[in-house]
């Protein structure tokens, strides 16, 4: 491989103008279609095998035309204090507003009239007018929303209070300056990581060009595809943190080589040969995380996983042929006098070691204590995770200055928690010979259950073969005494189903919730097995090793619990959540766990192989396993601290995003790529390898035949380029080492 990048290099450094031509018309291409494609008409959120799906489905069939999936809003009004909603001059008002609602738009389904649908809260402080949609909140077009925004503000003027609940305002979540704010820091740190703004715009550059090609692409396949808005910010994301981090180990390299006083082509062959080796199996352990999240059977889940891989693998494409060609463009700028001066300093016989030489030789000097903290601090932060509850945000959720979460807390005062996440009951009674009876008998059933509020009166079909029940829990949507009354109505459905032939399904944004944290739980295991397993394979061809893979694998499993504890910490119990505008705590979003272990994984992985990478380079060459550690730390651990810094600013950049899912998941993967960068990586991965010894690079004989061998430390390369490779000390004849065989 190492040979085949290596003329992969060359070429796009000759062939500069050309390559640079090609990825600027491919990004003109992809932006044109993000342009001119139409506005994505749906984002469907749908779970296959749950009963919760099974019975939106059934609903679909039986009552055709109620629109299932429609858009839904509440309007709800408070009297001032003193009043009630049903004083002559404020229900004169509320019926102008229901009126002026059903002439509002054409795209309005229904529109209840709070007197008539029993929608009046029982001091008559509150009031709501439901309103329901023929299309789903996507397709909804902005005169009606006004319409509907405009109903709230003619309401207010007779000096009710009136909010706005649902999903028919539902808009883009907003991320804003801080993903800028993320980008700018990554600047600093890469001109103080090169000390030439050349060769810190370079990955800057390259990786937004990577970035808007596969932004874009997402953007304008969102309404064939039915990608939701979460899946392009979620690749904008991973895509910016690896696309300037696969650049900075490109040019990082290339500047290595270009201080060794090899000429411009030569120099980006050779790091596009080593370091560009590394990056593709890097970007393929990032693709093969964010692509295994397809067994979980979540169509938005795959989608947003196979969305944010494409990202990435854009990203590889253009550090190994878009970096190289414009370090062409560079020339002897990307260095810069500093940098020169630097480099020849570090490259003299009597150079003072650097901050990773001396770190490294503290870490071998005492391996024991350096572990023991490493993973006892690391513990110590994971016991919060301990006591981990899963769900879905709800608008309970949302900044308490929005609508939304201003309509939910008037609902609750009014009608109580349970009263925003009301239940759908659908009982099938096609094959069951008393259609009525069982329905009543379902009725009272769930009446019985403890918490447990009101249960409507029954609405059947035309058909008159399917009836809905609309239940209101006593407690708020996403509390475990909500989950408990779905699991009973459906316990006592079993028993109906046995005696009567009905059959009762629970469904509604609380029970698909419910039902999804029990996907994600269901899959955890599963996934972390197959994505695991992928990856140690994959390391142990990179690594021709065991334990190195399973080191690997073991450290990033600590980091990654140690990062949801950290989640857990300040979304569930609200520690420091004032200081990032978490104003609401709860359950944490029920795919933050399998989310983290398939992104993380693949980012951590990332440092694994950049890092040993190195370590394994100069051990083949003949130092031994500690001067390896060493060498390794030498030439990577800057550039590797600067990669984790970059990736920390852009996925913290989105903690200030309005959306409570993106929020969690900017905190989650900043502070796992902290950890793990900084703590498995950078000390228990050499304290590790300090303990090991020879019996790191132990592979037996028969495995040794049986892998391939994709030569990413470049040792092919180098015999096939004439240089004597030796970087050993211990008088290897060739410098190369023949690894420890059983």
């Amino acid at each position: 491989m190492a040979t085949f990048l290596y003329k992969v290099g060359r070429l796009a450094f000759r062939r500069r103008r050309y390559v640079a031509l090609v990825w600027v018309a491919l990004l003109a291409l992809a932006g044109f279609g993000a342009a001119s494609a139409s506005t994505a008409t749906s984002s469907s959120f749908s779970i296959p095998g749950t009963e919760a799906q099974k019975a939106f489905d059934l609903l679909e069939k039986r009552f055709p035309g109620a629109s299932a999936d429609g858009a839904a809003a509440r309007v709800v009004f408070q009297a001032p204090e003193g009043e009630k909603v049903t004083d002559a001059a404020n229900k004169a008002e509320v019926k102008d507003i229901v009126a002026e609602l059903k002439s509002g738009s054409d795209q309005i389904a229904d529109v209840v009239d709070p007197f008539t649908g029993n929608a009046v809260s029982k001091d008559g402080s509150t009031a709501y007018v439901s309103v329901s949609y023929a299309v789903n909140s996507m397709e909804l077009t902005d005169a009606t929303r006004n319409a509907l925004e405009d109903a709230g503000h003619t309401a207010e003027k007779s000096g009710m209070t009136v909010a706005i609940g649902g999903d028919a305002l539902q808009v883009m979540p907003e991320t804003g300056p801080g993903e800028i704010v993320g980008v700018a820091i990554a600047a600093v740190v890469l001109v103080i990581t090169f000390g030439s703004l050349v060769a810190a715009g370079l990955p800057l550059v390259t990786a937004l060009i990577g970035v808007g090609i596969g932004v874009s692409t997402i953007t304008a396949l969102a309404n064939v595809l039915d990608l939701g808005s979460t899946t392009s910010i979620l690749a904008m994301m991973i895509g910016l943190a690896v696309g300037i981090d696969y650049a900075l180990f490109i040019v990082s390299r290339y500047r290595a080589e270009l201080a060794e006083g090899r000429e411009g082509e030569e120099a980006a062959g050779r790091a596009v040969g080593t370091a560009g080796s590394a990056v593709v199996f890097a970007g393929l352990t990032v693709v093969i995380a964010l692509a295994g999240l397809s067994v979980v059977n979540i169509p938005m889940l795959t989608k947003m996983g196979l969305a944010a891989a494409g990202t990435v693998v854009i990203a590889v494409l253009v550090a190994l042929t878009l970096v190289p060609a414009v370090m062409g463009f560079a020339g002897k700028r990307i260095m810069g006098r500093k940098a020169r001066k630097a480099a020849e300093a570090e490259n003299r016989p009597d150079a003072k070691p650097n901050l990773g030489t001396r770190w490294a030789r503290f870490v071998l000097r005492k391996p024991v204590w350096v572990l023991l903290v490493g993973v006892l601090g690391l513990g110590a932060v994971a016991i919060p995770a301990t006591s981990l509850e899963m769900g879905l945000p709800d608008e309970g959720s949302q900044p308490t200055s929005t609508t939304q979460r201003q309509a939910y807390d008037m609902l609750s005062d009014g009608f109580g928690p349970g009263f925003n996440g009301p239940l759908m009951v659908v009982v099938d009674t096609k094959n069951s010979s008393d259609g009525d009876a069982a329905v009543d008998r379902v009725s009272q059933e769930i009446e019985s259950i403890d918490h447990v509020v009101a249960v409507a009166p029954a609405v059947f079909n035309k058909a008159h073969d399917t009836a809905t029940l609309t239940v209101v829990p006593k407690d708020r949507p996403s509390s475990t005494q909500t989950e408990d009354v779905v699991h009973a109505i459906r316990d006592a459905g079993a028993d109906i189903k046995d005696d009567s032939g009905a059959e009762v399904l629970v469904t509604g944004a609380t029970a698909m919730n419910i039902d999804f944290s029990q996907k994600m739980n269901d899959a955890l295991l599963p996934y972390l097995a197959l994505v695991v397993g992928l990856a140690f394979l994959l390391l142990m061809v990179v690594f021709r090793s065991i334990l190195v893979p399973l080191k690997a694998a073991l450290g990033f499993l600590l980091s990654v619990v140690a990062a949801l504890g950290a989640v857990v910490a300040v979304f569930q119990w609200g520690w420091l959540g004032s200081l990032l505008g978490v104003e609401q705590t709860g359950p944490i979003m029920s795919m933050m766990p399998i989310f983290m272990v398939g992104v993380v994984f693949g980012l951590a992985m990332d440092y694994e192989v950049f890092l040993v990478t190195r370590m394994r380079e100069a051990y083949v060459h003949g130092e031994s396993p500690a001067e390896a550690v060493v060498t390794g730390f030498k030439h990577g651990a800057r550039v590797v601290a600067a990669a984790a810094v970059i990736m920390i600013a852009v996925f913290s950049g989105f903690i200030g995003s309005s959306e409570a899912m993106i929020k969690m998941i900017g905190f989650g993967l900043a502070i796992a790529v902290l950890f793990d960068a900084f703590v498995v990586r950078m000390a228990i991965v050499p304290a590790v390898l300090a303990l090991l010894g020879e019996r790191a690079w132990w592979l037996p004989r028969w495995l040794d035949r049986a892998l391939p061998n994709v030569d990413v430390e470049g040792e092919g390369l180098r015999r096939q380029l004439g240089d004597d490779g030796s970087a050993g000390s211990d008088g290897d004849a060739g410098g190369e080492r023949k690894l420890i065989k059983v």
